[in-house]
């Protein structure tokens, strides 16, 4: 069985069940064989119907309920649907971890050095009790150091930092920053890894949006137009136009040759349509988003660093403190038990503090060459609000080949939905009704 493309599904669900191969082709961005081959496909197995037009066009009707129809016929959609809730949860599971293992081991690390210090403090007072000569007790109060959890409650908080400040401020705390939609250990992963990709889906909406244009100019374009949209343009392709290959390619396009010698393009399968096309908003020009180097607000983000070099710091003093051997086999436990794992606490708490550095540094080279492509796209969309003689020239010969084929109810011929013979009738009964109507009018 072949899983079958989102894009198509929604699209189909998206232009009301009744669609063309340019229909799919032009709104989820796909090749048009691609569309016609998942259409197929899902017009067999979700019970959709095939339409032929006079003209030998073919529309795909679908009932409203086809994923339904899916689901309860393919045990791999419904595992995959299955999966994708259970990912969520997983997920949700690894992003928060990373906050937890820094809580436990700055936890950890203090009682620790908590553990060390009163076992050192205790031998150095039965040290004086044992050198002295007078009986006399020397209460020598050593160095005793207690962790203090009062504030760990709050951040297994969502929005951290604001309900944090909100409840300072009842204490007449008077600070109010950003509001996160993460919680605090949410913000733990974001501070480290960030977000993910904002521009994951940009190749779909370079394809969408480039045949939303064609649409909206009927199917006949030119270079210019589609330019904005894409990346592959050099000094070398700009003036030939081999840059609008992979448009033609993918949406079936053919070049068309103009009197004054000007290359326009059309699209013959993207003119094909169900319903009138009315002109649909897209961006002048494809607009990559920035990386942010984390949605975490300012708070959390500041709380993250001090935590993270609070266990950094943490980290150097044990280390000092466990280079005696003595003092780790004397006392056992849960000493010898940390000492076993220092280096991964080490190597931990060095990583949550360099690693958010590196990746500051990798974001604004990103960033930087995310700008320079969106200048480039800019200035060729800006070029097109003030065309030269022959670029209006060019798109004055584009109209010559727009055009829009609506096939409507009346102009199919046959249906998958209905039987043959009943549907010869009605062409038949169709047939004399319109002689009828001509001979009434003459």
């Amino acid at each position: 069985m072949m899983m079958f493309k989102p894009e198509i599904m929604r699209s189909v669900e998206q232009l009301g069940y009744r669609v063309t191969v340019g229909d799919v082709a032009a709104q989820a961005g796909l090749e048009l064989n691609l569309a016609q081959q998942g259409l197929l496909a899902l017009a067999s197995d979700a019970g959709g119907h095939l339409q032929v037009a006079e003209s030998g066009d073919i529309v795909y009707l679908f009932p409203q309920n086809f994923r339904t129809i899916l689901r309860n016929k393919y045990w791999k959609i419904r595992l995959q649907e299955t999966w994708e809730k259970v990912w969520k949860v997983l997920f949700y599971l690894i992003r928060i971890s990373f906050g937890v293992i820094l809580i436990a081991s700055i936890i950890l690390m203090m009682i620790t050095i908590a553990i060390i210090f009163i076992a050192i403090s205790s031998s150095r007072d039965g040290d004086r009790d044992s050198n002295s000569d007078r009986g006399g007790g020397y209460g020598g109060g050593g160095l005793i150091f207690f962790p203090n959890f009062s504030d760990l409650f709050w951040i297994f908080y969502p929005n951290y930092g604001y309900n944090r400040y909100e409840y300072e401020s009842s204490q007449n705390y008077k600070k109010t920053p950003e509001k996160s939609e993460l919680n605090f250990l949410e913000a733990i992963f974001s501070f480290l890894f960030g977000d993910g990709n904002p521009n994951y889906n940009l190749e779909d909406r370079r394809w969408q949006d480039i045949g939303t244009v064609i649409r909206n100019n009927r199917g006949s374009v030119v270079a210019e137009q589609i330019a904005p949209y894409l990346d592959n343009i050099t000094k070398y392709n700009e003036e030939t136009e081999d840059y609008i290959l992979p448009v033609l390619t993918r949406f079936n396009g053919y070049p068309q040759v103009s009197p004054q010698g000007e290359i326009i393009y059309y699209f013959p399968e993207l003119q094909v349509t169900v319903q009138n096309q009315t002109q649909r908003s897209v961006a002048s020009y494809l607009k990559e988003k920035l990386y942010r180097f984390s949605q975490a607000s300012s708070g959390q983000i500041m709380i993250a660093i001090g935590l993270g070099a609070l266990n950094f710091i943490l980290a150097l003093v044990l280390g000092s403190l466990l280079k005696e051997p003595d003092i780790v086999n004397q006392i056992g436990g849960l000493v010898a038990f940390v000492n076993s794992i220092y280096w991964l606490l080490l190597a931990y708490a060095t990583a949550f503090l360099g690693t958010p550095l590196v990746r500051y540094f990798w974001v604004q080279h990103q960033n930087s060459k995310i700008e320079s492509r969106n200048s480039n796209r800019q200035e060729r969309a800006e070029f097109l609000l003030e065309p030269n003689e022959t670029l209006k020239q060019k798109i004055a010969y584009t109209h010559q080949f727009s055009d829009q084929k609506v096939i409507t109810e009346a102009d199919i011929t046959y249906s998958t939905e209905k039987d043959v013979l009943e549907q010869e009738v009605e062409r038949s009964d169709k047939i004399d009704e319109e002689w009828r109507k001509r001979l009434e009018s003459n």
